[in-house]
């Protein structure tokens, strides 16, 4: 651990001297200070103090691949991290310990800290890249990605010195066929998550844990805890979820009826090339593990002949095995894939965003957690992506830093401190587009009414973007017939849709990302009169669409946008259907009094799978993401319809080949109008 300490901190004095040379110029001084009164105020500032102070204990120590042998026999590794006294020696003291579950391997969880943590450079270095201004560059995302790094996202990914040091063990493990664990990789499937569990038990047996167990971690860490939950209720005492799912097949692996390629394919990648990084350590002292040997040779490309199957496959008799279970509802595969929030009696403290892969789960967690109370779950909904999370947050008109906020939340449910964060508001939400967060009981906020906007073939004449075709949106139904055709195209890599299905990396180009101009090339338009007053939306959207096609299947794309005066059009909401699985979960679907849908949720199940005859007038109801977006006097509403949305979500095989990529058309008819349904705190015009 000494030698790679040392390497890190030669490669740490490299980039500060190369950084300091290329970035003499162009610096604009960053931001500090406390999250102003509302987000944050004395608490907030009392929060920041305790975390950032002296801590109770000198120092921490690591000890590496401790083993954790399953109900199976099979044989997860984990790093355990215990704080330590003057001596260099782990404490006596029994102390609450935070598990973090990870298939990144905890080796790059622990390189990770050790960079981010070293004291001399590290904050000097983070100042730097965050001083460095490329606003209204090509590259203007650039502050959005560096500003995640003094916003806590790291420390609570991998393992935080401070939390320790305050008195908490840590234990990082290797989820079961990653890392250096046994096993093969299941990806959330009914054995690793017994796993979870069955770790957990592990830990209040120990004799430096006092019984009390939280857990930690961003991303497929935060999943797990969600799950750990729900699967042992009152097992944990306190968990912080940052970007989780709760349901895994609608968020990133078949969002609409299509497959997520645009985060799977890569995704895929990532874990099964890093889940076959040997341990050289035990090669160097005769400890290796054969057979974490052969499970890999067995299983090396976990899951990525399931994707090829469900791409190429013609027909649905065509899919077996996996591929089939995943998109048959009720299987256990799906099951596995889906948590049960209601059954969640822990603590939860969650980070999600506007535009992270897992919007459709994150927005709808205070809603699904019934049996907690207002103290014990809270919310936080920032406008970043999936690896922006909690940028900027610690700065003026910000949440305190992710870090921060982790540590109240443990020491309140796991010490029994009472620091005030049960008090902080229920739903912290990032209003888009402008970023600045509003707070309330609840999401969505109280005082919205839900109000149809119906598409019209009338020109709005708001653009000059050469769009497929330029309609309105007005709260009065449609008086004339039209037709408008869409062909599939693919525009919507550079978009909003195409930032977050690669979570977030490409938001650097941030003209993709902040404005829909360019992707709106392939689009049909509609859009509304100027609002007169400031107007919020607050909750889910739903498009109402009347439409034909000219094959046996399509693949619908919508977004609602906010368009300013200047013509910028930001996307505030998006969704996708496969129109052979519109069917809808009639069980979880919200419906209004008059019938309208207002929360759309399909089934997405080969049961379900219903081709349509070319020349048929259907009506769909498109699944949209959550939204909190502000209307300026001034701004105007528009809805975005695309026909295919690749990079994010493309056609299983069978759906590919019945749409043949043909043009689809909506059809706006006075007696069975198409609309969108917002919920509005004001009516538009």
């Amino acid at each position: 651990m000494r030698a790679s300490r040392r390497v890190v901190r030669q490669l740490l004095v490299l980039m500060v001297t190369a950084i300091t040379v290329v970035a003499g110029v162009g610096l604009s001084a960053a931001a500090s200070g406390d999250a102003n009164a509302e987000l944050s105020g004395a608490l907030g500032a009392k929060w920041t103090r305790t975390q950032d102070g002296p801590q109770k204990y000198a120092g921490y120590t690591v000890k590496p691949d401790v083993p954790i042998r399953m109900s199976d026999g099979t044989i997860l590794r984990g790093n355990l991290i215990r704080p330590t006294g003057r001596d260099g020696r782990p404490v006596s003291e029994k102390l609450p310990t935070i598990v973090n579950m990870t298939p990144y391997t905890k080796m790059v969880s622990a390189l990770a800290t050790e960079v981010m943590n070293y004291p001399a450079l590290v904050p000097q270095l983070i100042e730097l890249l965050n001083a460095i201004n490329l606003q209204g560059t090509f590259l203007s995302g650039y502050n959005e990605l560096v500003g995640a790094l003094r916003g806590g996202l790291i420390n609570t990914f991998a393992y935080d010195p401070k939390l320790i040091k305050s008195g908490y063990n840590m234990l990082v493990v290797d989820v079961r066929g990653t890392g250096f664990s046994q096993g093969d990789w299941q990806v959330f499937g009914s054995r690793e998550r017994k796993d979870t569990v069955e770790v957990i038990d592990w830990v209040k047996k120990q004799s430096w844990d006092n019984g009390k167990v939280g857990m930690a971690g961003v991303s497929y860490s935060a999943i797990n805890q969600l799950q750990a939950a729900s699967d042992a209720p009152g097992q944990l005492g306190a968990i912080f979820p940052i970007v989780p799912g709760a349901d895994l097949t609608q968020d990133v692996i078949a969002p609409g009826g299509g497959v997520g390629m645009g985060f799977l394919a890569p995704w895929l990648g990532l874990v099964n090339g890093t889940k076959l990084i040997p341990n050289v350590a035990s090669m160097l002292n005769g400890t290796f593990d054969w057979k974490w040997l052969g499970d890999r040779v067995k299983d090396p490309l976990t899951y990525f002949d399931v994707m090829i199957e469900a791409l190429t496959t013609r027909t649905p008799k065509g899919l077996h095995g996996t591929t089939k279970a995943l998109v048959t509802a009720g299987s256990e595969r799906r099951k596995s894939l889906y948590t049960d929030l209601s059954k969640v009696q822990t603590p939860t403290f969650a980070i999600g965003g506007w535009n992270d892969l897992f919007t459709f789960s994150e927005s709808r967690l205070l809603t699904n957690l019934t049996s907690l109370n207002d103290g014990q779950r809270k919310l936080i909904m920032d406008d970043g992506y999936h690896i922006t999370s909690g940028s900027n947050f610690g700065q003026p008109g910000y949440p305190p830093r992710l870090d921060v906020l982790a540590r109240a939340w443990y020491d309140k449910w796991l010490k029994g401190i009472d620091n005030g964060i049960d008090r902080y508001s229920p739903a912290t939400l990032s209003q888009e587009p402008s970023g600045t967060f509003v707070q309330g009981p609840t999401f969505p906020l109280p005082g919205h009414q839900r109000q149809r906007q119906y598409l019209s073939g009338r020109p709005s004449h708001t653009t000059s973007t050469p769009v497929a075709g330029d309609g309105s949106l007005s709260a009065d139904a449609p008086s004339a017939r039209a037709t408008r055709q869409v062909k599939p195209g693919l525009s919507t890599v550079c978009s909003r849709d195409g930032a977050q299905s690669a979570a977030g990396i490409t938001a650097l180009f941030d003209f993709c990302a902040r404005d829909s101009r360019v992707s709106e090339i392939a689009a049909q338009t509609f859009t509304s009169a100027p609002a007169r007053v400031a107007t919020t939306i607050s909750g889910t959207p739903v498009v109402h669409l009347r439409q034909r096609l000219s094959a046996t299947d399509g693949y619908w794309h919508a977004t609602v946008n906010v368009v300013s005066p200047d013509g910028r059009s930001t996307t505030v909401s998006m969704g996708q259907l496969m129109v052979s699985l519109r069917a809808l979960d009639r069980q979880r679907t919200t419906f209004a009094p008059n019938g309208d849908v207002i929360d759309a949720i399909p089934l997405l199940s080969i049961d379900d799978y219903r081709p349509v005859r070319p020349g048929q007038v259907l009506t769909i109801d498109i699944p949209m993401t959550a939204t909190q977006a502000k209307l300026r006097p001034g701004d105007r509403l528009r809805v975005d319809l695309y026909a295919f949305n690749f990079p994010k979500g493309v056609p299983l095989g069978p759906e590919l080949w019945s749409s043949q990529l043909r043009p689809q058309y909506i059809e706006i008819d006075p007696a069975a109008p198409s609309w969108v349904n917002v919920p509005v705190s004001r009516p538009l015009p």
